[in-house]
């Protein structure tokens, strides 16, 4: 067996190890505690899993390492979502959180495996990521939840809504007549 193969054999020990002591430990917090794991804090069951693949690819270098980081920001932000939607009550919220998911979660791994590993590329297209899914969450949640009132009564129809969205087009217009001006022609 190569070095290589003998210090993966070790990572994967150890990263099992830790996702043993994880579960253990949750489950001895749930009989010392008296609370209900499985009713409060079953998105545990997919956070936990998610920040552990998530360091694991971190602490893996190459593209196998920014793989497991991705899947590992993924999952944790599912997780992430699902306790809150959990301590909310609030499920049909997935209409817009499915964008922190995809481009959000996958942005989370990368800017984290670009951190660890001063990758310039992969911090840059991680941040590009999690923008992207940060805009499209706030866009269809002030659509979902402004417009059609998912969750509850729309509040872009309330008392401030409509004036909010007066002074929006205002500055939108005023930006691009500045930046119209400031190029040259």
């Amino acid at each position: 067996m190569t070095d290589g193969g003998a210090r993966r054999e070790t990572r994967g020990g150890v990263v099992l190890g830790v996702i043993l002591i994880a579960l253990g430990a949750i489950f001895l917090v749930d009989r010392l505690v008296d609370v209900d794991v499985a009713r409060v804090g079953w998105p545990l069951f997919v956070i936990v899993p998610g920040v552990l693949l998530l360091a694991w690819g971190v602490a893996t270098s190459g593209r196998e390492g920014a793989g497991l980081a991705v899947g590992g920001g993924i999952t944790t932000v599912v997780g992430l979502i699902l306790l809150v939607q959990n301590a909310t009550g609030l499920w049909a919220t997935w209409a817009y959180a499915w964008a922190l998911v995809g481009p959000g979660g996958t942005g989370l791994g990368l800017i984290a495996f670009g951190l660890a590993h001063r990758d310039r590329g992969h911090l840059s297209n991680g941040l590009r990521s999690l923008g992207t899914g940060l805009i499209l969450f706030v866009a269809f949640g002030l659509f979902f939840e402004g417009v059609i009132g998912l969750s509850g009564r729309p509040f872009l129809t309330a008392d401030v809504g409509p004036y909010a969205l007066i002074v929006l087009g205002v500055v939108v217009i005023g930006a691009a007549l500045f930046r119209g001006r400031a190029e040259p022609r």
